[in-house]
């Protein structure tokens, strides 16, 4: 696709549209909005734009669509998928300016914010209120709550108090060509024609550009227990899922993880833990509520479960320190997979009850294409990040097969009535797979909604098809 460069005459209406102290065209901050956190991709924008306002963005791609330049949105550029990534060029559209919480209503239990707000600080302020947000993705501590929504962002909790989609409310969104709407209405329910809100969710800005989010708030829960179960084998462990929701509990979070991992968390972070010899697969199981009879109880049905499962042993933290603790394994652990090798991170999703067939298959297709896999994730949702690495292949063979080992895995997690991301998008990397799980009848409808919204084609190009 061919887009409009970035002139002097047009820069100059660019700054006239949003303020001159709002645009960037310096080396440094080209190179700072470059990339995102996918592995090894850089792509250069023409020019940053870091507008305050819903007017600024409005008159900003008035302008770009009118002219054809390419408009790429960017959060807090913790992405995975290549999502917030200029690959035409063009302006890179950062909302890190957007960063106020606008409004807390505690009678109404739900909040107005701006998308360049860091998640956890939004948590954290509605927490002072005695209220909970429950979406938590690992990287809380610095991705927008915009960029959440526009991924459809998960997290560990979100297997008892749903995804992102049962919390937010309205949008107001800038279209494309300028325009301003509320997508929905501020209430619980909706059945007014289309849901925009739902369409808008998960879009990864190729839509419109967010700006203000009313977000659904629940009661804040009293006690939190954690469980960390330690199992021989990963399908055991995997196996024990589904089983834990059969026996009528609902944790809070459930999570697995390998003991590779975990060895690689302790080296690189200094983390203390007692590694035990034999122990190759954990669950860490959290239960959380008002009363602490009904959790214990809880976690007592969940321990017959997992002895049932070869489980070999359960550390069990109750107090804050001991879930830091136990936590922060989980939550370092894609820095220090990271750290360690050339890598590349997939997010499978599937039926919990699949999981076991799905990881003994990652573990047999790499061990066809000869490469390696560290496996963690939400499995209380069936979501489960396969990190490969690229250990003792050759540089060839990873450049020339390991595409074909990651199709493998998705036509495994496909024929498991599974999908290709639960949480990271599609972005630029994985635009290719698509095809694997939908047909060509589905991805024209995605492209025709594209088109309504976007009929010049400047919103986020190169992104999902």
């Amino acid at each position: 696709m061919e887009y409009t460069k970035i002139t002097s005459e047009l820069l100059e209406l660019i700054k006239t549209a949003v303020g001159a102290e709002s645009v960037f065209t310096d080396q440094d901050a080209l190179d700072t909005y470059c990339h995102d956190e996918t592995e090894d991709l850089k792509y250069y924008p023409e020019v940053v734009v870091k507008p305050k306002d819903t007017a600024s963005v409005a008159a900003l791609l008035k302008l770009c669509n009118a002219h054809h330049v390419p408009v790429t949105p960017r959060g807090g550029g913790t992405g995975l998928s290549g999502g917030a990534l200029p690959v035409f060029g063009g302006v890179l559209l950062s909302m890190e300016k957007f960063k106020k919480i606008i409004d807390i209503d505690t009678e109404n239990l739900q909040a107005v914010v701006e998308p360049g707000v860091i998640t956890q600080e939004f948590m954290d302020a509605v927490a002072e209120k005695g209220l909970l947000y429950p979406i938590d993705p690992s990287s809380k501590g610095s991705c927008f709550i915009g960029g959440n929504v526009a991924h459809g962002s998960g997290g560990p909790r979100v297997v008892k108090y749903g995804t992102i989609r049962e919390y937010i409310l309205n949008l107001e969104v800038v279209l494309p060509t300028g325009e301003v709407i509320w997508t929905g209405a501020n209430t619980l329910k909706y059945a007014s024609g289309y849901n925009l809100t739902q369409l808008m969710i998960g879009s990864e800005g190729t839509l419109g550009v967010v700006t203000k989010i009313v977000a659904k708030l629940i009661p804040k829960v009293q006690h939190s227990v954690l469980m960390m179960a330690s199992f021989s084998e990963n399908e055991q462990a995997c196996g024990a899922v589904s089983a834990i929701f059969r026996a009528g509990v609902i944790p809070s979070a459930l999570e697995f993880m390998e003991r590779r991992g975990v060895e690689w968390v302790i080296e690189y972070d200094d983390i203390k833990f007692d590694l035990k010899d034999g122990v190759n697969a954990f669950l860490l199981i959290e239960f959380d509520g008002d009363d602490m009879d009904a959790i214990f109880k809880d976690c007592e049905r969940v321990n017959v479960v997992l002895e049932e499962f070869g489980c070999t042993d359960v550390l069990f933290a109750d107090t804050a320190m001991q879930k830091d603790e136990l936590w922060k394994i989980r939550r370092t652990m894609p820095e220090s997979v990271k750290s360690n090798s050339i890598y590349k991170e997939e997010d499978t999703v599937v039926p919990r009850a699949a999981l076991p067939k799905l990881i003994k298959g990652i573990k047999e297709i790499g061990g066809r294409y000869g490469f390696e896999s560290v496996c963690y994730g939400h499995a209380g949702d069936g979501n489960l990040h396969v990190n490969i690495i690229k250990a003792g292949m050759s540089d060839e063979d990873w450049k020339s097969k390991l595409k074909d080992g990651i199709v493998e895995v998705f036509e495994l997690t496909s024929a498991l009535g599974g999908t290709i991301s639960g949480e990271h998008g599609i972005g630029l990397v994985q635009k290719d797979f698509m095809p694997i799980k939908y047909s060509e009848i589905h991805l024209n409808l995605m492209r025709s909604i594209k088109k309504v919204f976007d009929p010049a084609g400047i919103l986020n190009p190169g992104k999902i098809f």
